[in-house]
């Protein structure tokens, strides 16, 4: 969900008013998975890298994920949506995760439309994560260089029990992946806009599933 700041220095407004005109494209995108049938929609809300930033803008971000989830946690319930997180969420202040917490254990039970929050998220740390798990493991002796397999590996990220992504969506105009999601995207189709996330709509998603419909996806086959 990249161009928040841009959007927000484009019109003379500080950086969080561009954070917080981006969470109302959040909705339109939820609307528009639930309307073509999309069963989980990954979101990319914080970085680990974006802990660098200004005090003023992490804190404002925080408080706006808090305000976020506490705003929409009926409208989840009520429509079906199950919230879920993956990152090392450990590194949020700790009212913003027993927030998310509480968001993530109302809505367990829902299946209409996953969506998935990634943050303080890092693929490589992601992936170095994992590693370490197995490391563990080899070390007290319960896992051999022969059970370490790519399924191995997947059941050790944070997106265990969440199928790799189909399209990745990248706003702004970037034509980088950014260190997300690095393992889980080796076959997922990209879709790039120049639009900056606060004007990413309804109808811009819509538009990047059709561009998708028309991806011969081989899989690294002929």
């Amino acid at each position: 969900m990249d161009g928040n700041g841009r959007w927000a220095q484009q019109r003379g407004l500080p950086r969080l008013a561009g954070h917080e005109q981006g969470s109302k494209s959040i909705r339109q995108c939820v609307e528009a998975c639930m309307e073509t049938g999309v069963e989980f929609l990954t979101l990319y809300a914080f970085s680990s890298e974006n802990w660098k930033r200004p005090p003023i803008e992490v804190n404002g971000l925080m408080l706006l994920l808090e305000r976020f989830l506490n705003e929409k946690q009926e409208e989840m319930l009520r429509e079906g949506v199950r919230l879920r997180a993956i990152g090392r969420l450990g590194d949020l202040p700790p009212p913003c995760r027993r927030k998310l917490d509480e968001a993530i254990a109302a809505t367990a039970g829902n299946s209409r439309l996953h969506v998935v929050l990634a943050l303080s998220y890092s693929g490589r740390t992601e992936i170095l994560d994992a590693v370490r798990s197995m490391v563990r493991d080899a070390a007290a002796g319960t896992l051999a260089p022969r059970d370490v397999t790519p399924e191995l590996l997947s059941s050790r990220l944070y997106t265990d029990g969440i199928p790799d992504p189909d399209l990745l969506i990248r706003t702004s105009g970037e034509m980088r992946i950014s260190n997300f999601l690095l393992w889980q995207l080796s076959y997922t189709e990209i879709h790039v806009t120049k639009k900056l996330w606060p004007d990413f709509g309804k109808a811009d998603f819509l538009e990047a599933l059709e561009d998708f419909k028309s991806r011969n996806r081989r899989f690294g086959g002929v």
